[in-house]
C-alpha cells in the first residue's frame, strides 16, 4: 500500500522534472513530468525502449536541451500523472550521506550533551558551540559516509519499521543528483557536475547507531540506516537550472500533520558545492549517484517522539515537491 500524493496546482519549480513511473502491471519507465501533472514517456520521445532515468542522466548535457523542447511543445501523447504509480526517480549506483551538517542542529546537540560538572549557563555553552561550528565551517571537512541503494524506496510507499528497530527516527534532507562524472573536482567546478535535486528521508534507528559491544569502533551506519525502505526518495529530480540557489531552500517535515523539522539550507555548515567536491576527492561520482546533504534540527530524538506504526510523514523541500510515506510495523504490512 502507498500514501497517494495530494493534488497540487504546481508540483515543483521550473518547466519540467524527471520521474520514474509505472502503469498497473507494466514496467517502470522514465518520464518527463510537467508542473500541471502531465506525463510524457521518454522511451517514446527518445525512441529508446531501454531508456532509464539513470541512462538519461549519463547523457545529461545533450539530453537537457531536448527535454526543454519536449516540455515546451506539449502534445497529445501526454497522460495524466494520476494514471501512474510514482517510484523513486532514479536507481543510483552510489549513495553518499552526510552527518552533522546543520549548524543549529549540532549546536543544540552540543548544549544538550554537556559534560559532567559543566555548570556554565546555557547561553555561554551555546556561544562556545557556535564558535566551534564557525571554525569547523572554515577549517574542517564534511563528514560523509556510504549508504546502500537497496534502502531506497518510492516517495509514497509504505516504510516498514523492522521489529529490531527500537528507536526509528526521521531525517529529511536535500539530495543532490550527479549528472556528470566527478572525481577530484574543485568547489568551483562541483555544481557543473550536478544534474538536479530531489528529496530524501534518511531514516535512522537511533538505538543501533553506536555499537554497544565494541564502542571503540564508533558508528554502525549499516544497521542503523540501511534497512529496506529506510530511504524514501523523490518524487522528482528537478533540474539544477530550475533551482536558483540550493543554499536557500526550506526543508520541512510534518509527522501526522504536525511540523517537526522546518529549517533553511542556509543553516548547512558545508554547502552543496563543498559537499560534492569533498566526496569526489575519494570517490568517483557517477551519473545518477546521490549526495545527501544532512538533516536539520527537529528529529524525533529532539522531540522525544519516535516513529511508530501508522505514522504518516510528509516531507517537502522548496521547489522539489512533496513526499508522503506511512510507517507500518513489520508483520503488519
Amino acid at each position: 500500500m502507498s500514501v497517494k500524493p495530494a493534488p497540487s496546482s504546481a508540483l515543483f519549480a521550473g518547466p519540467f522534472a524527471l520521474g520514474t513511473l509505472s502503469a498497473p502491471d507494466r514496467p517502470a519507465f522514465p518520464a518527463l513530468v510537467t508542473p500541471d501533472a502531465q506525463v510524457l514517456d521518454l522511451r517514446v520521445a527518445f525512441d529508446d525502449d531501454r531508456l532509464t532515468t539513470r541512462s538519461l542522466l549519463e547523457s545529461w548535457e545533450p539530453a537537457l536541451p531536448r527535454l526543454r523542447t519536449l516540455a515546451a511543445d506539449g502534445g497529445p501523447e501526454r497522460r495524466p500523472l494520476a494514471d501512474f504509480r510514482v517510484h523513486a526517480p532514479v536507481e543510483p549506483r552510489q549513495v553518499l550521506q552526510s552527518g552533522a551538517n546543520y549548524r543549529q542542529h549540532v549546536i543544540d546537540l552540543h548544549v544538550a550533551h554537556r559534560a559532567p560538572g559543566d555548570d556554565r549557563p546555557e547561553e555561554e555553552r551555546r556561544a562556545e558551540a557556535a564558535e566551534i561550528m564557525d571554525r569547523r565551517a572554515a577549517e574542517d571537512l564534511p563528514y560523509v559516509f556510504i549508504g546502500l541503494p537497496s534502502a531506497i524506496t518510492g516517495p509514497y510507499d509504505d516504510v516498514v519499521l523492522p521489529a529490531w528497530a527500537e528507536q526509528p527516527d526521521w531525517e529529511l534532507e536535500l539530495a543532490v543528483v550527479i549528472g556528470r562524472p566527478a572525481h577530484r573536482v574543485s568547489v568551483e567546478e562541483a555544481l557543473d557536475h550536478v544534474a538536479g535535486y530531489t528529496i530524501a528521508n534518511d531514516l535512522t534507528d537511533r538505538a543501533t547507531v553506536f555499537r554497544r559491544d565494541m564502542p571503540q569502533i564508533g558508528t554502525d551506519w549499516l544497521r542503523s540506516k540501511n534497512a529496506p525502505g529506510f530511504t524514501p526518495l523523490g518524487p522528482w529530480i528537478v533540474p539544477a537550472e530550475s533551482i536558483a540557489d540550493p543554499g536557500d531552500l526550506r526543508v520541512t517535515l510534518k509527522l501526522n500533520g504536525e511540523t517537526m523539522q522546518d529549517e533553511s539550507t542556509r543553516d548547512m555548515i558545508f554547502g552543496v558545492a563543498r559537499m560534492v567536491a569533498y566526496a569526489s576527492q575519494t570517490a568517483r561520482l557517477l551519473p545518477g549517484d546521490l549526495v545527501l546533504t544532512g538533516s536539520p534540527a527537529g528529529n524525533g530524538m529532539h522531540w522525544g517522539r519516535l516513529l511508530r506504526d501508522g505514522d504518516v510523514m510528509e516531507g517537502t523541500v522548496t521547489g522539489l515537491g512533496v513526499q508522503r510515506t506511512r510507517c507500518v510495523a513489520e508483520g503488519a504490512a
